[in-house]
Parts: C-alpha cells; sequence; structure tokens
C-alpha cells in the first residue's frame, strides 16, 4: 500500500458503542449572490447529518479564494460573526464530512484548493474512488506530493497534469480516469461546476434562489436557504454555471443508472427529495412491506430513533398496532466518545437513549429499526427495553439483511463483522435476545421504491449491500487481493470525501 493508507486506516477505527452505518460526506456550492459563504454555512447546516467531523468553506470574492476548513460541526465552525469578514465573495462552495471516533486530520478537511496553470481550483468531493489507490501510486511514482490522504485530493493532481489546454477539458479528462461513486462540486474564478458519477451512485441537486443556482447533494439544503429545487442532476452529468448561464453535458459514456439505494433506508433526511422520491414516504412504505412480511402479535411498535420513525410508523399503520415513541433520543449528547470499560459504555448509550417505562412496561414490544449492521446497538437496545418491563421483544430491520461491505463511500465494516453475512435469522434473534427477528426482503425493498421487481440483469439501484451485486470494477481491492493484503479491513474504511 502507498504510503498514507494505513494513516487512513487508522483515523476510521469505529466507535464500538455506534453501530450506524457513516456516509461519507455533503456538498453545497452558489454562484453570484450576495453573502455566498454565510448561505453555503446554512446549506452544510441542513447537510450536517451527512457529516458531523468536520467542515470547510471556499469562497471567492472575484480577485482570490479564501478558504476555512475545521474539525467539529458546521454551528461551531461558523456560527460566530459574519463570515463576510472572513470569508467575502459571491460564490461558495462548502462541505460536511462524515463522523468518526479515531484520531483524525485537518489536512483531509474540504473544500480542497490548489493554484493551478489555469487559475485556482477549490473542489468538494462526496462519495469515494474505487481506483484511488492505483492512481495515487502512479501519481506518486510520476514525482506528485501528496498533501493529504483523502482521494479528492487525486483528481486535482489528475487536473493538474492533463496534457489538454482548456481548464474544462483537464476537468474532465481527470474525471475520465476515476473511477467510483461520486458528486462533486468545483469552484474557479469564473464557474461553479457540478458532476454526478456515471451511475448516479451518489446524489446531487440544482436549485434556484433569486435567480441564481444552487447545487447540493439533498434537498433539505435548498429548503434551508428558501431555493427553489429545479432538478436532479442526471447520472454521469457535468453542469457548468457562469455569467452566461448554465451548461449541461454528459462528457461519460451513456450508462444506466443505478442511484444508491441506501439513501432511502438511511442517509438521506427524510423531508428530501431524493431521485424524485420522497425519502419520507418511501421509509413509510419498507415499514408497510415490513407488516406484511414479517408480522408479530405485539401491543405496541416502536421506533429506534430517529431513524426507524418512519418505517414503525408505516409498520403500525399497516398491521394496526398502536405506535409509541417507548426510546427517547436525547439529542443534545455530543459526539460519542470510546468509553473504556464496559460499565461506562452502557451508561454512554444511555446518555443517548432513553427508555419510556410507561410505554414499555408489561407490553410485547415490537422495535423498528432502518437496518442493523453488527448488532452492538442492537443488543443494548433490546436489554434497555426489556430493562424497562417489556413482556416480550421482537425486532425488525426495515432494510434487508446487511452481508456486503460498502467501497463507495460509506463506513461500514468489513464482511467478517457483519451480522447477518455470519449468521442466520434465527442465530440472530438468539444473538440479540430478541422474541423473533426479522428483515424486509430485497423485494420487498424494491416495492417501497415503487421500482418493480429488481432486475438482475439489470438492476435499478446500487444494492450491494444486501445483493454482493458491485456496480462497478473494484480495482483497488483487486490490486489489494493479489497482494495478499485483508482487503475488506483496508479499503471498507477508505472514505475521506
Amino acid at each position: 500500500m502507498p504510503q498514507g493508507v494505513n494513516d487512513r486506516w487508522s483515523s476510521h477505527h469505529r466507535d464500538p458503542d455506534d453501530d450506524t452505518p457513516r456516509l461519507e460526506c455533503g456538498v453545497f456550492g452558489i454562484q453570484d449572490v450576495p453573502h455566498a459563504a454565510a448561505l453555503t454555512a446554512l446549506g452544510l447546516h441542513a447537510l450536517q447529518h451527512r457529516g458531523q467531523e468536520a467542515c470547510g468553506i471556499a469562497a471567492f470574492d472575484g480577485q482570490r479564494f479564501h478558504t476555512e476548513r475545521h474539525m467539529g460541526q458546521v454551528g461551531d465552525a461558523f456560527g460566530g460573526g459574519p463570515l463576510s469578514d472572513r470569508l467575502p465573495g459571491n460564490s461558495a462552495i462548502g462541505h460536511t464530512r462524515y463522523s468518526t471516533a479515531g484520531g483524525s486530520f485537518i489536512r483531509n478537511v474540504q473544500p480542497m484548493f490548489a493554484d493551478l496553470e489555469a487559475g485556482g481550483v477549490a473542489l468538494a468531493h462526496n462519495g469515494n474512488l474505487t481506483n484511488f489507490l492505483a492512481l495515487r501510486e502512479q501519481l506518486v511514482s510520476e514525482g506528485a506530493i501528496f498533501q493529504s490522504t483523502s482521494d479528492s485530493e487525486v483528481i486535482l493532481h489528475l487536473i493538474a497534469r492533463s496534457r489538454k489546454t482548456r481548464f474544462m477539458d483537464r476537468f474532465v479528462d481527470a474525471l475520465s480516469q476515476i473511477e467510483g461513486g461520486y458528486a462533486l462540486v468545483a469552484l474557479t474564478n469564473k464557474k461553479l461546476i457540478g458532476v454526478r458519477d456515471p451511475l448516479g451512485i451518489r446524489p446531487l441537486v440544482l436549485g434556484e434562489l433569486d435567480g441564481k443556482s444552487v447545487l447540493a447533494s439533498e434537498t433539505c439544503a435548498l429548503d434551508m436557504i428558501g431555493a427553489k429545487f429545479v432538478r436532479d442532476i442526471g447520472h454521469g452529468e457535468m453542469v457548468v454555471i457562469d455569467e452566461n448561464g448554465i451548461a449541461s453535458s454528459h462528457p461519460f459514456p451513456a450508462r444506466n443508472a443505478r442511484p444508491c439505494i441506501f439513501e432511502y433506508v438511511y442517509f438521506a433526511r427524510p423531508d428530501s427529495v431524493v431521485n424524485g422520491k420522497s425519502v419520507y414516504e418511501v421509509r413509510k412504505r419498507m415499514g408497510r412491506r415490513l407488516a406484511q412480511e414479517c408480522p408479530a402479535d405485539v401491543d405496541v411498535v416502536v421506533p429506534v430513533p430517529d431513524s426507524g420513525v418512519p418505517a414503525a410508523l408505516g409498520f403500525a399503520q399497516e398491521a394496526g398496532v398502536p405506535f409509541e415513541m417507548g426510546i427517547i433520543r436525547n439529542h443534545y449528547v455530543g459526539r460519542t466518545f470510546i468509553q473504556p470499560t464496559q460499565g461506562q459504555r452502557e451508561m454512554g448509550v444511555r446518555m443517548k437513549l432513553s427508555p419510556n417505562r410507561s410505554v414499555l412496561a408489561g407490553k410485547k414490544v415490537m422495535l423498528i429499526d432502518d437496518s442493523i449492521v453488527r448488532g452492538t446497538n442492537s443488543v443494548r437496545v433490546v436489554r434497555m427495553v426489556r430493562e424497562a418491563g417489556a413482556a416480550e421483544v421482537h425486532l425488525r430491520s426495515a432494510s434487508p439483511p446487511i452481508q456486503w461491505p460498502d467501497y463507495y463511500g460509506i463506513d461500514m465494516p468489513d464482511r467478517e463483522k457483519l451480522l447477518a453475512a455470519n449468521h442466520s435469522v434465527e442465530e440472530i434473534a438468539k444473538i440479540l435476545n430478541v422474541d423473533s427477528m426479522g428483515y424486509l426482503s430485497v423485494d420487498g425493498l424494491y416495492w417501497a421504491m415503487e421500482a418493480g421487481a429488481r432486475d438482475a440483469n439489470q438492476p435499478q439501484f446500487t444494492d450491494h449491500y444486501f445483493t454482493g451485486d458491485y456496480p462497478t470494477r473494484l480495482l483497488d481491492k483487486e490490486i489489494a487481493q493479489g497482494r495478499n493484503q485483508d482487503v475488506d479491513r483496508q479499503l471498507s474504511f477508505l472514505v475521506d470525501a
């Protein structure tokens, strides 16, 4: 592995108390508006769920670029004083980076900026390149000097080294060499650029604020600043926004779209509309179908907050069972820290989640969670519910069993640590100490998406977490396998975007 890979790995040790999948980041960009940095900070605040570890903004004032990158959340980093003094300019892009519990490095925080022959360019990237290591090794062998361990920096090096003449040609030339899932925004001294990968794995939307263009990972960021949703950026589409308006092109070979289905399961905010579908409504449909596929004789349906709420509502409505908030989430707890002892770890969980005994005591409880990765959270939640006096505890996952790791920007454990990859449903029920266990089927998930039956020859979504059907080649994984290295351990955590 090239130098820096261990750096990347060590910075992504997961908190053992936190079993939730982690997305890589959110991006935002706006062009030709007063106080662009302040609007960008608001947009990033709306995208905070996509990353709580770090954030950054790059602004252009007509003469020079100004950048700020911080560890921590958006409100702490950009909440003090008018941003127009620190980050002046009418154009800006921003980035919020996903959360980890281990060490982290300011050099990996985005947007990244470089002075190139054609002028300055700032870049913010959401996703993960599956040929990052191969490209990085090649660039280092040719004399490139990297300042970070982020795959986003590779793109800047490729732009700088392109032999094309025009900047946009160099930009496209660079993107034609990368593989994986990504959505990115870039800012030059004249242009705001948005690009989505050829399969549309990662989301990107176009909005309008007082006639000016906005780019964002999700529509909730448009809502935050009062912008109007215009459309999704298409798979493989590049939009260039400048004084002449918006120019759209499709510079990559045509492919069928395969957006990430996990956006609907967990990542996107429920009030967002992703690829034309309301995330909230899709999650409710997941719950409805789950009630049909995995019924149980229960007294009350309780979500594991917060992401399990819409599915639990759908389940309760379909099953005709009362929906209750049997678990209360404390929204004022900061980032979970790694506790040194088991007792302290249990206390850390209780700081975040508390049982509502009036709802749970003496009841046959149906717990609904959005997904189950390793099961560590589930064990503690079930124990909490039983200790609150529940007569029975049943658990349902509103997504199919997660059996395969991700290489497109999701911090998900290697396969040997995925609960459903190594145990039957009956075994999982015993491990989690529940009276019954059930998962939504893949067909049920597609039904919830109103996509019809899954086409095995041409799947409509990126769904490898459940099926093992990866939408692109995994070059870095293939290289690592050839070197007899621990592939999933090293690659499933290469998420610096």
